[in-house]
C-alpha cells in the first residue's frame, strides 16, 4: 500500500512546477487527474527524445489521468465543479488570476469544501507589481540572481536544468503533503500558495545573506566554491579534472601530507585557515597545480582514496547513464514505447521501488472520467 492511496488529486497544470508536483502525488498512490485543453499539454511539444514522445512530459505525466475540458464552458466548468467536490487536492499554475475569473480560485473552493487542499502554482506571486510577468524557469533564474552567480569569471551561466521549476514543484508536494497531515489532526482543508522566485530567493539565502551582511555577494567563480578552498576542479597532467573538497583543517593538513607529498604546504601562512586560503586562492591554486603537473589522474585519485579526501569526477551525461550509484525505472510513453528514465529518489526500505505508470494520450481518459463524474446518460 502506498501512502496516499484513495486519494484524489485535480490538477490543471501545464510545463513542469505543477506537472512535477503532481507526479510526486502519483507516485505516493493518489489518483491524480489532468485537465488539459484540446490541444494538450504544451509541454508535449518540447522534444521528441522519449522514443518519440517529450522528454518533459514522460518523466513528469506518467502514471496519471488525461481529461480534456473547457472550464470556460457551463457544461464543463460542471463536470470540473463535481470533480473537484470529491477531491483532495487541487493543483494549478495557469497565469495568477485566471482560475479565479472562471470560478475555480482557492478561496472559491475553498468556501465550497472546506476539507480540500488547494495550491497555487505561480511565477512571481500575486502582488500586482509583478503578477503579470511571464516565469519561466531561465527568467526567473535570471531575477532572482541564481545567474549571476552561476558560470565562470567571464561570462553568467544558466543552471543546466529546469532547476525554478523542478524546486517549486517539490516545495509544493512538501507543502501538500504537510497540509494533508494536518487535515487529520483539524479536519479542515488549507490553501497554499508557491512561485518560483520565492523558492529560488530562498535557495540564495547564503549569497543574500553575504550581500546584506558580509562584503557583497559571491563573484562568479567557475568549479571553484566562492567560499571554501581548496573547494574545485584540479587538472593533472593528462589533461582530465578531478574535483575535490576541504571542509576542515585536518582534511587540509592530511591532503597536503599524503596526496601532494608537501606537509609543509600546510603551513604556508598564506593558507593556515579557510578564510586566508579563500584570500589567497591564486597562490593556492597555482601551489596545488605544480604538484599535479607530475602526476596523472589515476595516480591522483589513489592518493585522495586512500588519504579519504572527498573528490570526484567531472563526469558527462554520458557517464551518469553508466554510473553504479544511479537506479533506473521504466515507464511507457503514450504510444507504448518504453523508456527509461532515472528511479524515483525515495527508496522505502524494504519495499519494492516505485513503478512508473503509463503516459496518457491527450484525453484519453475524458470518456471514461465523464461517465464516472456526470453519469452514462449525459
Amino acid at each position: 500500500m502506498r501512502p496516499l492511496e484513495g486519494m484524489l488529486v485535480v490538477s490543471v497544470e501545464q510545463a513542469v512546477a505543477a506537472p512535477l508536483c503532481t507526479a510526486r502525488l502519483a507516485d505516493a498512490g493518489a489518483r491524480v487527474i489532468k485537465i488539459e485543453r484540446p490541444e494538450g499539454d504544451f509541454a508535449r511539444l518540447y522534444d521528441q527524445a522519449a522514443r518519440g514522445e517529450s522528454s518533459y512530459f514522460t518523466w513528469l505525466n506518467h502514471g496519471k489521468q488525461s481529461l480534456v475540458l473547457d472550464f470556460k464552458k457551463p457544461a464543463d466548468a460542471e463536470l470540473l465543479n463535481r470533480i473537484i467536490a470529491r477531491a483532495d487536492v487541487f493543483v494549478q499554475n495557469l497565469a495568477p488570476g485566471a482560475m479565479v475569473r472562471a470560478g475555480f480560485g482557492s478561496g472559491q473552493l475553498r468556501a465550497s469544501h472546506p476539507k480540500l487542499v488547494t495550491c497555487d502554482i505561480s511565477g512571481y506571486g500575486e502582488a500586482p507589481e509583478v503578477s503579470h510577468l511571464k516565469a519561466y524557469d531561465l527568467l526567473v533564474q535570471a531575477e532572482s540572481g541564481l545567474i549571476e552567480i552561476s558560470g565562470g569569471p567571464g561570462e553568467p551561466g544558466r543552471i543546466g536544468i529546469s532547476l525554478c521549476d523542478i524546486g517549486a514543484g517539490v516545495t509544493a508536494y512538501a507543502a501538500i503533503v504537510e497540509a494533508l497531515l494536518l487535515r487529520e489532526r483539524s479536519g479542515e482543508g488549507s490553501a497554499l500558495a508557491i512561485s518560483l522566485f520565492d523558492v529560488a530567493a530562498e535557495w540564495m539565502s547564503v549569497p543574500f545573506i553575504h550581500e546584506l551582511s558580509g562584503s557583497g555577494a559571491p563573484t562568479r567563480v567557475g568549479l571553484h566554491h566562492p567560499s571554501i578552498a581548496p573547494y574545485g576542479a584540479y587538472e593533472t597532467s593528462d589533461g582530465v579534472k578531478t574535483i575535490l573538497s576541504i571542509q576542515n583543517e585536518r582534511e587540509w593538513r592530511r591532503l597536503c601530507d599524503e596526496v601532494f607529498l608537501q606537509a609543509d604546504m600546510a603551513l604556508d601562512e598564506r593558507f593556515l585557515s579557510n578564510n586566508l586560503r579563500v584570500e589567497n586562492r591564486t597562490a593556492l591554486d597555482q601551489a596545488i597545480l605544480k604538484v599535479l603537473e607530475k602526476i596523472d589522474v589515476n595516480e591522483f585519485r589513489s592518493r585522495l582514496r586512500s588519504a579519504e579526501i572527498a573528490h570526484a569526477g567531472l563526469n558527462k551525461v554520458a557517464d551518469l547513464v553508466q554510473h553504479p550509484a544511479l537506479r533506473q525505472r521504466t515507464v511507457n510513453n503514450s504510444v507504448n514505447e518504453a523508456v527509461l528514465l532515472p528511479a524515483h529518489p525515495v527508496r522505502w526500505q524494504g519495499m519494492r521501488n516505485v513503478a512508473g505508470g503509463p503516459v496518457p494520450k491527450i484525453g484519453q481518459h475524458s470518456a471514461a472520467i465523464r461517465a464516472e463524474f456526470c453519469g452514462a446518460d449525459e
